[in-house]
Formats: structure tokens, sequence, C-alpha cells
């Protein structure tokens, strides 16, 4: 289906829900084609492909609104979508926040942010990608078996149009690679991996050293060790120091805020984390994971800094939840096909520190250093952090032993103004941060 296609489309759609009875309606067409690739030792154990395409219209009727989603595409069918939707809404209670973004908010024009690769790679190239991993992943010494490597390709287009003027689309491609291998035999058996996700092919980590890297991982964790309980300082891998950013990019979500159930929803304009430290929104990085040109109620999308000098400087909001707030959007709308939208972050990260990693780890005389989390143990509305967690032991600066079944506890607003990072930010993720070091945390072992 052409871009031209998608729009007349949109366009008979509205016009339709509008006819029925509509005061306002907005629809949104998605497209998607993916193709994945597993193997295990050496076989294959997965080929997948996948096309899809939906389209969903959200009708206004005064404070009324209804979602409808469809995958048939026939002018008859979509005229009774229109008249089924124009008649569900007016039969739902009315909300007094609904509604679509002002005339004067929305986008008239947007950046190009290189999002799509024009290629689509074939079942072999992405076999031989899985096989190299895997591969290198058996190769290391210690490995004894394998969960598999996977390859996958995706390729999305979107395209929204609203009664009021907005029309805007554009497509999105992601490639992935990941290889998961056991070291050790019998009950010492430990398991770790590593994976690579990006916009453009080119771009994914090389197979041989991911694969390298999953297997090296997988020997360094043999026989660990479970320390006695205590309150250390805990230090967050980079592979999953962005799960605390995300911790606190949830809490200033701004529905989660105008509910009153996020445990930073009095804190705008306070500090948040320790002074200095920035927390950054970036939806134009080009070939960003999570960049887009627009937002999903049509509005510009911009850079902005939702922490500043560890203060506290922005909700997330789409249209409803501004409202809500007495606030404006701030272009964070994110919208589906079967559903109203609502506010997300795109490509976030904390900016690095000043400090190396070395420094970091080197100045504690006892700790933990985090490689792995399990389990979701975060209370929302209070704050109150509980994860299981693997890694290695610290001691005298350096990392002595691995340890395993452990948990770390705490409450996320300590742990924001506790925490320091240091100076390796790398763009790997949809959210990134360095390695962070947090003091103080309650660490629960044997």
């Amino acid at each position: 289906m052409t871009q031209i296609d998608q729009s007349s489309i949109l366009d008979s759609l509205i016009t339709m829900a509008r006819q029925a009875g509509a005061e306002a309606a907005d629809a949104v067409i998605g497209r998607s084609v993916s193709l994945s690739v597993g193997e295990r030792l050496g076989k294959k154990e997965k080929l997948e492909r996948a096309e899809s395409r939906d389209l969903g219209l959200r009708v206004l009727v005064g404070k009324r609104q209804a979602i409808v989603s469809t995958s048939d595409f026939a002018p008859a069918s979509l005229k009774e979508l229109a008249e089924r939707a124009v008649a569900m809404a007016r039969a739902v209670p009315e909300d007094p926040f609904c509604g679509l973004a002002e005339a004067g908010q929305l986008a008239r024009d947007w950046p190009q942010l290189d999002l799509c690769d024009a290629s689509e790679p074939s079942e072999g190239r992405l076999s031989e990608l899985v096989r190299a991993a895997e591969d290198a992943a058996r190769s290391v010494a210690g490995v004894t078996n394998s969960e598999g490597a996977e390859a996958g390709y995706g390729r999305s287009e979107v395209m929204l149009a609203t009664s009021h003027g907005f029309l805007g689309g554009y497509a999105a491609s992601h490639f992935g690679l990941s290889v998961s291998v056991l070291a050790g035999s019998g009950t010492g058996m430990e398991r770790d991996y590593d994976y690579s996700s990006t916009v453009y092919l080119a771009d994914l980590e090389d197979p041989v050293k991911l694969g390298r890297s999953a297997g090296e991982r997988a020997v360094r964790r043999l026989n660990p060790r479970k320390p006695k309980t205590a309150a250390l300082p805990v230090v967050f891998d980079p592979r999953i120091s962005n799960s605390i950013v995300g911790h606190l990019v949830g809490a200033i979500n701004g529905a989660s805020v105008a509910r009153g159930t996020s445990f930073l929803k009095d804190k705008m304009g306070e500090m948040v984390l320790a002074d200095g430290l920035d927390i950054v929104d970036d939806p134009h990085r080009p070939r960003g994971l999570r960049s887009r040109p627009f937002d999903g109620e049509g509005l510009p999308t911009t850079a902005k800094k939702l922490v500043d000098g560890g203060r506290l400087a922005t909700w997330l909001l789409d249209c409803r939840s501004a409202r809500q707030l007495g606030l404006v959007s701030n272009g964070h709308a994110s919208r589906g096909t079967s559903g109203p939208p609502s506010p997300s972050p795109s490509n976030v990260h904390m900016a690095a520190g000043r400090t190396s990693v070395k420094e970091l780890i080197g100045a504690i005389t006892e700790g933990f250093y985090v490689t792995e989390l399990i389990g979701s143990g975060v209370n929302g509305v209070t704050g109150d952090y509980s994860r299981g967690a693997a890694g290695f032991w610290i001691e005298k600066g350096e990392l002595a032993f691995p340890v395993s079944e452990l948990t770390i506890a705490g409450n996320l607003k300590d742990m924001f103004k506790a925490l320091t990072p240091a100076d390796d930010l790398v763009f790997r993720y949809g959210t990134n941060a360095p390695t962070l070091r947090i003091d103080g945390l309650t660490i629960a072992g044997a």
C-alpha cells in the first residue's frame, strides 16, 4: 500500500465519521513487516515472518469519545466502522479531558531523522549473523551449552490524520541480534547473554564480538557466593543502569501524576537527583531507537531536559494528562490503533559524569557490582524498590568474585539523590545511562 493510498483512506474515514455525527476525529494506520531467525547448537529452530496492517479511528461527540480498530480496509467496512464508533461515543460517559490537540499546536513541518534502512535482509543474511554469534560464544573456554542465538528485522510505517488538518507519516526499521549461553555443568551451571539493537543493519555489533562477550560473561559467573546482608554501595553495570533512569521516567508520566499514583507527583521544580545531574529526552536523535518527528497527536517533538541540574523540570504530557494538570502538552503522546493517546518518552539518557568507572569502583572498600536484575518489585506509588540481583562482589576497589541470589532494596527517592554516574555513557538502547553508583542500599544475602 502506497503512502497516497494511506492518506486517501484516512481522509475518507474521517469524512465518514463526520457524516455519521462525529464532531472531531483522528485516525492512524500502522503497517509492519518482520523477519526473525533463531538457531541453537548450529541448527535452525526458528524462522518467522509476519506482515500486518491495522487502522484505528477515534471519534469525539461532545466530551465523549470512542476508539475502534480494524484490519479490513474495504470502503463498506470502513463506513460501518465509522458509524459504529459514533454510536459507541454517544453511549459512553463524558470525559472532561478528552479531545484532539488545538489546531495551533499541530506540527507543520518536521525533521528527517534517518529512521529507516531501505534494505531488507534475507533469511540467509540473518542466519549468518546468528551462526557467527553463537559459534563465537561457544568457542569461549568454559562454555558448555547454548540457549541459542536470534536475529531479527522489522520495518514499520505509521500515518496519522486529524479532522482539523494534520496529516503526517514516517517509517522506521529495527534490527536485533542476541545470544545466550551457559557455562559449567550440573547444578553449577551459569547463564549469561549479550545483544545489540539498532535502526540500521550496518550499525549492529559485530556478531563475533557479541558472542565472545556473552560467553565470557557466562564463564565469569561460575561458582558464585552469597555474601551476608549489609548496607553497602551498589554499582549498576550500564547494561542494567538504564532501569534506574526508567523508574524516574515512569514516575514523571503525566497520566500517573494526574491520577496521583506517582511517588514524584509533588516534586516538580524540586531536587530529585544529586546537584548537577541531567536526564534528557531527545526525540530527534538520528537513527535513534525511539526517535519520532512528531508525536501521536500530531504535535511537534523537541529535545528537553527532564531533570536539569538535579531538579525535576517537566512531566511527560499528552493532551489529556496536560488538561488534567492545567498544563499544555509537550509532545509526548504515543498512539496505537486500538487505544487513545497516552504519554511516553522517546530516546532518554542520563548525562555522563566526570568520574571514571575505575575511580567509581576503586573508592569502594566493600560493595556489589550488579550485572543482572531479576523480578519487578518496584512500587510506583511509594518508590519502594526491591529487586533480585546477581553480579560481582567488590573488595578493596576490585571485582573479587561472582555473587548471586541477592536482593537489593531501598527507596527510589533516596536512591536518586545518592546516585553518582561514571563517564562511560554509550547510546545502545532506548533509555541509556552510564555506570551508576548508589550508596546505602540494603543487600540481602545469606
